[in-house]
């Protein structure tokens, strides 16, 4: 590397990839701190919550992006992964239903005659009907306009 170059390569960390955009720690933030959000807390755990998780992401993400802190992006990281494991809990400890190693053996079977009906003509039969090709692509609206305003 020569003196003149001023490019570096960020340093690497694990699992990075977890690291979501700031502006989502801050709307999880102010969505936590709302007054909407407080009586809900209120409503549903009888007390409020502690927000200061997502302040303290939001912390981190902006030293991570703005100064390549390392530690921070670690922090983050380990806080995602905390994240995922409370959201993922109840899932690991369901003990009521028996999970499935394979799927049912009709998972494929055809619909019932009275929701294929229902099926027929429908948007999605449309648009699957484009995707084979049974019938030409067509102009949709929604996709584009043609229209110009002068």
């Amino acid at each position: 590397m020569t003196d003149n170059d001023t490019t570096t390569t960020p340093p690497k960390v694990k699992d990075d990839w977890m690291i979501r955009d700031c502006l989502v720690y801050d709307e999880e933030y102010r969505d936590c701190t709302s007054i909407k959000a407080r009586f809900n807390q209120l409503f549903i755990f009888g007390k409020t919550l502690d927000c200061s998780q997502w302040k303290q992401a939001s912390l981190n993400c902006y030293k991570w992006v703005d100064n390549k802190d390392v530690k921070a992006a670690n922090d983050l990281v380990e806080s995602e992964k905390q994240r995922r494991k409370e959201r993922l809990l109840a899932n690991y400890r369901n003990d009521v239903w028996t999970k499935r190693t394979l799927p049912p053996e009709n998972w494929n079977a055809p619909l019932p005659e009275y929701l294929q009906k229902e099926y027929e003509n429908s948007y999605l039969d449309f648009k699957s009907k484009e995707l084979r090709g049974e019938i030409p692509v067509t102009f949709d609206p929604h996709i584009s306009s043609f229209c110009t305003i002068l």
